[in-house]
């Protein structure tokens, strides 16, 4: 019988039971790429991990992602939480404070800020913002969240926008109304079949906590996740919405903490900074705390 090790760690909080699961299976253990997905569905946790020798053998590790349902190309709490377990377990070399990520959307950049006890906040660069569709009419995104038209904050669209994963942004006028939201997957698949991706996320000003920025919920029940925590490769392009239509300051740098997960019963804070030249976005980082929660294997 073959036994492959994982690990599990909560993501985007330094509280154990909060922020985003994630199971980290480390490199060295030959885990059968047929089996991948099959693992991530037992699993069944937003997202689990496979890490792998890199291409390039001047990077540090090669990255797969998956979801219950599929394959990623990019993710954020995976990227930070996969190098805070390896980290954790002595995988790269302690001075080590810039790591290269071989991903499905190229090389992803991970730095790493220390305290006394190991590594604190971990940020990641994510490719720049593209902006796609744009959608204003007010009944159809208040009918995808199971809302009022008055909800929505009709000044800004509904728009599409990636920084390797694109996500369906949705302004909505109070941090009420982002609670009271339940996406119907039959809109999304029908009305608004045409945007290009299967992934929701709606957002506030209004925060629960005054010191944050922005309160946000994303859904992807494509992807097998109903409601996510945490959503790291969502929270680069939501700072690029904000910077772009200047809903936060923007000069030279922005400086953004999502607050995510808490209708769940699971609180996050994600921090975004996102840089900005004469009007033009320059660089993309999210970033987050991480806690190891526990470990195990499974049985082939």
């Amino acid at each position: 019988m073959k036994k492959l090790q994982y690990y599990l760690a909560d993501v985007f909080t330094d509280v154990v039971f909060g922020g985003n699961q994630l199971a980290v299976f480390p490199a060295g253990q030959d885990v059968p790429e047929h089996l991948m997905q099959q693992i991530a569905k037992e699993l069944n946790l937003s997202e689990t991990t496979f890490v792998l020798p890199p291409v390039n053998p001047a990077n540090h590790i090669k990255l797969r992602i998956f979801t219950p349902g599929k394959e990623l190309p990019m993710a954020g709490h995976p990227t930070i939480g996969t190098a805070f377990v390896l980290l954790e377990q002595g995988y790269f070399k302690p001075e080590e404070s810039r790591l290269i990520f071989e991903e499905g959307v190229g090389d992803i950049l991970v730095e790493v800020q220390k305290n006394d006890t190991g590594p604190a906040l971990i940020t990641m660069q994510q490719p720049l913002p593209q902006f796609g569709t744009t959608v204003t009419d007010a009944q159809v995104l208040a009918d995808l969240l199971s809302l009022n038209p008055n909800d929505i904050w009709t000044e800004y669209p509904g728009q599409v926008i990636s920084c390797g994963v694109p996500f369906f942004f949705v302004p909505l006028k109070s941090l009420t109304a982002v609670k009271r939201a339940k996406l119907r997957p039959d809109v999304l698949e029908n009305g608004l079949s045409h945007i290009g991706t299967e992934s929701v996320f709606l957002f506030s000003t209004e925060t629960q906590d005054p010191a944050h920025t922005v309160h946000g919920r994303m859904f992807a029940p494509a992807f097998g996740i109903p409601e996510d925590p945490a959503t790291g490769s969502a929270c680069g392009p939501l700072g690029c919405y904000l910077v772009h239509y200047n809903l936060v300051s923007s000069q030279p740098l922005a400086n953004i903490i999502c607050e995510q997960g808490y209708e769940m019963g699971r609180p996050s804070l994600l921090h975004i900074t996102i840089g900005n030249t004469q009007q033009q976005i320059t660089s993309v980082q999210v970033g987050g705390k991480s806690t190891l929660v526990g470990e195990g294997y499974i049985y082939l």
